[in-house]
């Protein structure tokens, strides 16, 4: 292997399908795309394990593929989760660090994270990430980065998002019957976030909205950082299982009938015709649309209010962004935008080397932004857990600057 190259890898773990992205990076900086996979998985309910054996085995199987397209031996990954546990809750913390003329250290921030977390979150809650606002030097707030600075009292304000302890540890049990380690577990909303958002967007206040097979994520950020994240429990397989109640048919004929004739904006007019099993099918086009627009009201009806618990209702510039597999649907960011009353556009990876191009799609955004949490980590090699992988320094913190971070 080549001891100038790091890899770096994100492992996005659906109800319906798992996906992976490989990228390796260079002492010089460059960051390519080098292996890619997906597979339909089993053992998951609503983003939440119900077995262990379904994804170990889906990841197993995937896997192989990718270390073929890949030339590298996979053991660790950066891993996401799923499902309406995942919480996001509002604290802050103070302590004192010396005399005045103290010069604040990473220690420092270190200790003011754990007095802002301990007794905020509950005992069987992990928690993922603790996102700093600002903070305040003896009373001086608005400071970013407090590191070599001087003052006796420090302050922060923060996010902490968390996820319930079993969900966490089942996860980590299905990594391990597939051979992996897991490096860090990331919301799948957050870590699609990393791959389709800019700073601007993240300054002036936008929504991602991934759209799942079972589930939808919202993730909110203003001001460049997270402010909320919540989980709709349904997503684009309802939309599927409607369509073979009412139209009387199995879920594979539903589903292709959504692939290739369902458009946000119910722009067609002839009715649906296709082939099962040499036996010509005919749908009313007004029947289908209204089973369509009926789910798609009931999943983003949940989104704003989501949006309205979180107080951004109306109030986000950059409106929202839609990723995952349901994202696919023609001119679902019609529908969107009417619903949520807000400017919608669909988000996908960009700017990526290597062999890109098959994971500039939105059902990648997740597994590319994992892959990059995994760069800010230091790829497999020289992982930190937790907030320390945000202060990695050297040719890693440069690759980062080219991307949406």
């Amino acid at each position: 292997m080549d001891e100038t190259v790091r890899y770096a890898v994100g492992l996005d773990v659906g109800t319906e399908n798992v996906r992976t992205v490989v990228a390796s990076l260079t002492k010089e900086g460059q960051l390519s795309i080098v292996g890619y996979n997906e597979a339909k998985n089993t053992g998951m309910r609503k983003g939440v394990l119900a077995n262990l054996a379904g994804p170990a085995d889906a990841i197993d199987k995937m896997l192989g593929e990718v270390e073929r397209m890949s030339g590298y031996e996979i053991h660790s990954a950066t891993v996401s989760i799923n499902g309406s546990q995942l919480l996001t809750t509002k604290t802050e913390g103070m302590i004192a660090v010396g005399t005045v003329e103290h010069e604040i250290n990473e220690e420092d921030l270190y200790r003011v994270e754990d007095v802002a977390v301990t007794g905020r979150v509950p005992a069987n809650r992990e928690i993922l990430d603790v996102i700093p606002f600002g903070y305040s030097i003896d009373g001086q707030e608005g400071v970013r980065d407090p590191i070599g600075m001087t003052g006796a009292r420090l302050e922060m304000k923060a996010n902490v998002v968390s996820a319930l302890q079993p969900n966490c540890t089942n996860l980590r049990r299905a990594m391990e019957g597939a051979k992996l380690e897991v490096e860090r577990i990331i919301p799948s909303v957050v870590a699609g976030a990393r791959a389709v958002l800019n700073e601007r967007q993240k300054e002036n206040g936008v929504a991602v909205v991934d759209l799942g097979a079972a589930t939808t994520g919202v993730a909110i950020y203003e001001e460049g950082d997270l402010q909320y994240v919540g989980v709709v429990p349904a997503g684009s397989n309802n939309i599927t299982n409607d369509l073979a109640i009412c139209l009387e048919i199995n879920t594979e004929v539903a589903e292709e009938i959504k692939r290739r004739y369902v458009t946000g904006s119910f722009s067609g007019e002839k009715d649906i015709v296709i082939k099962v099993n040499r036996e010509e099918m005919v749908f009313e086009r007004e029947k289908v649309d209204e089973v369509v627009r009926a789910r798609l009201a009931e999943i983003f009806e949940k989104v704003k209010k989501e949006l309205k618990k979180a107080g951004y209702e109306k109030r986000l510039p950059e409106g929202a962004v839609l990723i995952g597999g349901g994202a696919k649907m023609r001119d679902i960011e019609v529908f969107a935008k009417t619903a949520l009353e807000m400017s919608v556009k669909i988000g996908a990876p960009r700017d990526l080397g290597g062999v890109a191009t098959a994971v500039e799609k939105p059902e990648y955004a997740a597994a590319v932004g994992l892959m990059l949490a995994s760069v800010e980590g230091g790829g497999n090699r020289d992982f930190k857990q937790g907030n320390k992988a945000k202060k990695t320094g050297g040719f890693l913190s440069g690759i980062l600057k080219k991307f949406r971070f």
